[in-house]
Order: structure tokens, then sequence, then C-alpha cells
């Protein structure tokens, strides 16, 4: 597609932390009296409790592929780093923290005037739900596997809560950071790893660059994760005959991208992704997709992408086109629940935060459910009244 400043500014709308948290143009936003200080009342912000019985740890993994050199820093070898949510025992472990603060320091600073609403700090020490060392739980049959791949300039701490969910459902989540994909993503050795793959993107619109390396990324990972020699400690947890992925905005193409080069992948989810990278002609070989979009009505008039039209028929097994009314870009994430915590005025998304997460966590966890375990998911049959908001676009 033709690439100009306009371009440039939708997709770094469409990449942004919008509609919660969100970046806006100069003069857009209300005043910020009620902003980094905290509302009355409101001691610290809190991401929603997972709908699953189980309770969730979390682990972190740093891999390192030695075989390829990063696409954005080509002196270095390619890197990723993982959190790993699975179902554990309940009251062991600690507390898992939200982000670092350089962390959030780091993706508040390309938000522009979101600082005005909440500090590095503040968001950093956002309460999760999942604890780090805690003992897994055994379970007769090993659990699914869920890779997560987030936005382009997001970190993988923008999608804990569907993460935290799905774990507590009875899968093992894998929510992967691309070095020098996010804004800034502390790796081991205290190294802040920032986005140089916005630098060589944006100027001439090679967005299919991150979902195409996303797609060399995701087989590194499952590799290691499945493999006969795995590189995490809880590997056992993980069943590898049953493996999904979803993603949103660019990791959402990711997913469709990756299903396209590894049969391991058994169905994927994108979320409000345009598809950089195009799906195959061929199709997926007959393996189940979701499509799960955003509000049409709140895109700019002249949003020139075609790319779902386009790929829907080239879906060639079970799936699903669903939209969801009132809900932005962004509302697929955490960043609308943390918004309304803020106070940030959104009235462009009426959509509250509590709802969109209530809806994403719902459609994405009843996909897998149906898709990787054989469980009825009467919702994803057609409209319901108890889901007002979620319209059946194609099915």
């Amino acid at each position: 597609m033709p690439y100009d400043a306009d371009m440039k500014k939708i997709i770094r709308v469409l990449t942004a932390v919008a509609a919660g948290l969100v970046l806006a143009a100069p003069g857009t936003l209300a005043t910020p009296a009620a902003a980094a200080s905290a509302p009355p009342g409101v001691t610290g912000l809190g991401l929603p409790r997972p709908t699953g019985g189980f309770a969730v740890g979390r682990d972190t993994l740093h891999l390192v592929d030695r075989e390829r050199k990063d696409p954005w820093v080509p002196t270095a070898d390619r890197e990723l780093l993982l959190s790993l949510y699975y179902p554990a025992l309940a009251h062991t472990g600690n507390p898992a923290p939200y982000m670092s603060a350089p962390e959030a320091k780091a993706l508040l600073t390309d938000r522009g005037q979101l600082g005005e609403y909440v500090t590095p700090e503040r968001l950093a020490a956002t309460r999760t739900n999942a604890r780090t060392d805690a003992l897994p739980r055994p379970a007769a049959n090993r659990y699914p596997l869920v890779v997560l791949s987030p936005g382009f300039t997001m970190p993988r701490s923008s999608l804990t809560a569907l993460a935290e969910d799905l774990a507590s459902r009875g899968y093992v989540v894998a929510a992967v950071d691309h070095a020098y994909e996010s804004d800034g993503t502390v790796f081991p050795g205290g190294r802040m790893l920032t986005c140089k793959a916005c630098e060589q993107v944006f100027p001439d619109g090679s967005l299919h660059r991150v979902s195409d390396g996303r797609a060399r990324d995701i087989p590194f990972v499952l590799d290691r994760l499945t493999g006969p020699r795995p590189a995490w400690r809880y590997s056992w947890l993980i069943d590898p005959r049953h493996i999904g992925m979803a993603g949103h905005s660019i990791g959402g193409a990711a997913a469709s991208a990756t299903m396209a080069v590894d049969p391991r992948v058994d169905a994927g989810v994108n979320m409000d992704g345009t598809f950089f990278t195009p799906v195959p002609q061929t199709g997926l070989a007959g393996r189940p997709f979701l499509m799960l979009a955003g509000d049409p009505a709140l895109l700019p008039p002249d949003f020139p992408d075609t790319s779902w039209e386009d790929s829907w028929p080239r879906l060639d097994g079970w799936k699903r086109w669903l939209t969801v009314t009132g809900a932005g870009h962004p509302g697929f994430t955490d960043w609308p629940v943390l918004g309304d915590q803020v106070g940030y005025p959104h009235p462009e998304t009426p959509l509250s935060g509590t709802r969109s997460q209530q809806i994403t966590r719902a459609y994405v966890g009843d996909f897998f459910d149906l898709h990787l375990r054989g469980k009825p998911a009467p919702r994803l049959d057609g409209p319901t009244a108890a889901d007002p908001e979620v319209v059946f676009h194609r099915s």
C-alpha cells in the first residue's frame, strides 16, 4: 500500500496504547487535574481477577537463538523474553510484578501526555493475579499451550489480563517480548532494549518485516518449550499436541503468519491487527482462525486497510469475523481497564475497560476451548443477548 505521512499517523494510532492509555494529538486530552495522582480512595491499579478455577503461576524465560541474527540489530543474536503463565497450587509463590519502572517510563514517554494521568511507578506497581515461583498444579493430562504476541511497540505485559485468565482456565501461556520491537523491555543484565525496529519500518511502511520476523521467532519458541531438550523448567506441563496462538495488532498478523509456516500451531486469533503478512492463497491447511476486531465505526473514515477482506476467503477452516461495538484498537489489551482506573477520558470509545476485557477473555478463551480441547462454545455459534456488543460480521 502507498506510504505517506498520513499512513504513518494511522499506523502510529493503531500501534499505540489507545482508548484508556492513549497516544493523543495535542489538545485532545482533558485537563490533567485527576491525572498522575490516584483518584480519591484509590490506592493502586489492578487487573481483573481471572474467571477460571485455577490459581496462576508465572515464570520468566530468556531465549537466545544462536543460529539467527536479530533482524533489527544484525550484530546481535536474536533474543526473546517470555512470561510463562501456568495453573498453579494456590497460596504458593509471591505476587508477580506487572512491569519494571524503567519499562513503564519508556512506554509512557512514547505516549506523550499520558504521563499526566499515571506515573511510571504507579503503572509498574499494577496488581496482577499471578505469583512467581508458584508450584505448578499437577494434572492427569498436560495443558494446551497458547502463545501471545503483543502489538508493535507494546510490551508482553499489555496482554497480562488475557494471559492470566487463560492460565486460570487450564492453559500454559507464553507471552513473548520480541527484542527491539517494544518501547522498552529490560532484558537480562539490566539491558533496556528499545524499539530499533521503529526506526526502520516507519520510514518506508515495511511493517510486514515485523510479522514476518515473529513468524520465525515463534517456531524457535516452540522448539525450546516442547523439543527434546526444553529450556523451561516446567515444560513437562505442556501438551505439544495442542498449541494455539493469539496476538494483538501486528501480533495478530504474526499469528496467521506463524500458522502458515509451522503446522504445530493448531488454531489462531487476530485481535484487531492488519494482516501485514498476507494469509497465503493456499490457506492455513484447514486450521481454525478467529478475527476479533474493534468497532469499525471508530476507524478513520479514509483508513486504507483491506487486509481483512482480502484474508477472509483465504482462511480455509473454521472461521469467524467478529466486531465489538464501542471497542477501540487496544480494547483487547489491559489498557482500557487501567485507563478507567486512572480516570482517563475516552468518550470516543464508549465500551468500558471492564466490559472490553470480559468480552476478550470470554471469546478468546472459548475459541481455544473449542479447538484445542473440543469443548462446546455456544457463544461462537452466533449472536447472543448476553453479549449485545459482539457483532458476527462474518461466520
